[in-house]
C-alpha cells in the first residue's frame, strides 16, 4: 500500500516536472560521458531515447562514436572522437546535438580540427552555445570527470564555475537535507524536495525505476 502511494505520488510529480522540462535527445553515435559535473552510466542510457534536463544552464562531455563503413572488409573500424564540451541553456521542448558528415578520412579529420557540431530544437532552430575540446595529457588523464572539473575551474570558453565545485559523484552521501530528513511533512512534499535538488542523471534512473514499477 505505501509503495502504491509512494508511486502514484513520484507519477504525479513526474507528470508536473515534465511541463517545464527538456528533452536531451540522443543521437546513437554520441556517447554521453559526463552532464552537469558527473558521470553518466552507459547502463542508464542504453535504449533511451533522450534525457530530461530541468531549464537553465546544462555542460555536456561527450564523445563521437561512429562504426564506419565495412562493405570492403569484415573487420569493423570505429572513429571515436576527443572529449567534446558543450554548455547551453534549455529552454526550448527538446534539444539535439547534429553533427556534420562523417563519411570519409577528410570529414572525419576536418572534425577533428574545428569539432563544427551545433545543437538544434525540436523545430531546427540552433540553440546558442559554447563549444570546446576538453584538453587531455595523453597517457596520464583517464578520469574525464576529473579533468572536466580542473576545466570547469580554468575559466575556459565553456567552463560552468558551479560543476567544478562538485566532488565526483562517488564522494558524495545519497541523503535528504538535514532540514528535510524527519520534518513532519507529508512523504510527498519530501518527495518533491529531494526530487528538484538532485541532478539530471539521478533523475533520470529514478524515472527509469519508476517506469519499471508502475502497476500494469
Amino acid at each position: 500500500m505505501k509503495l502504491r502511494l509512494i508511486c502514484s505520488g513520484m507519477f504525479a510529480l513526474l507528470f508536473a516536472t515534465s511541463c517545464y522540462a527538456t528533452t536531451l535527445r540522443l543521437d546513437p553515435n554520441i556517447d554521453l560521458l559526463v552532464l552537469d559535473g558527473r558521470k553518466i552510466s552507459g547502463s542508464l542510457l542504453k535504449g533511451a531515447e533522450g534525457l530530461e534536463l530541468d531549464s537553465g544552464e546544462h555542460q555536456l562531455l561527450f564523445r563521437v562514436e561512429k562504426v564506419l563503413d565495412t562493405s570492403h572488409g569484415n573487420v569493423k573500424r570505429s572513429y571515436i572522437s576527443a572529449p567534446l564540451i558543450v554548455t547551453f541553456v534549455a529552454k526550448a521542448k527538446s534539444i539535439s546535438i547534429r553533427l556534420p558528415a562523417l563519411e570519409n578520412l577528410r570529414d572525419r579529420r576536418q572534425f577533428d580540427k574545428n569539432s563544427a557540431f551545433i545543437l538544434v530544437d525540436e523545430k531546427g532552430q540552433t540553440v546558442e552555445s559554447r563549444r570546446d575540446r576538453l584538453p587531455l595529457l595523453q597517457g596520464h588523464q583517464t578520469d574525464l570527470e576529473k579533468a572536466l572539473i580542473a576545466y570547469n575551474r580554468n575559466g575556459k570558453v565553456a567552463s560552468v564555475p558551479r560543476f567544478a565545485q562538485q566532488p565526483p559523484l562517488s564522494m558524495q552521501q545519497d541523503k535528504f537535507p538535514v532540514d528535510v530528513v524527519g520534518a513532519n511533512m507529508p512523504a510527498e512534499r519530501m518527495l518533491q524536495l529531494w526530487f528538484h535538488q538532485v541532478d539530471s542523471a539521478t533523475r533520470q534512473r529514478l524515472v527509469s525505476w519508476m517506469k519499471a514499477l508502475r502497476p500494469s
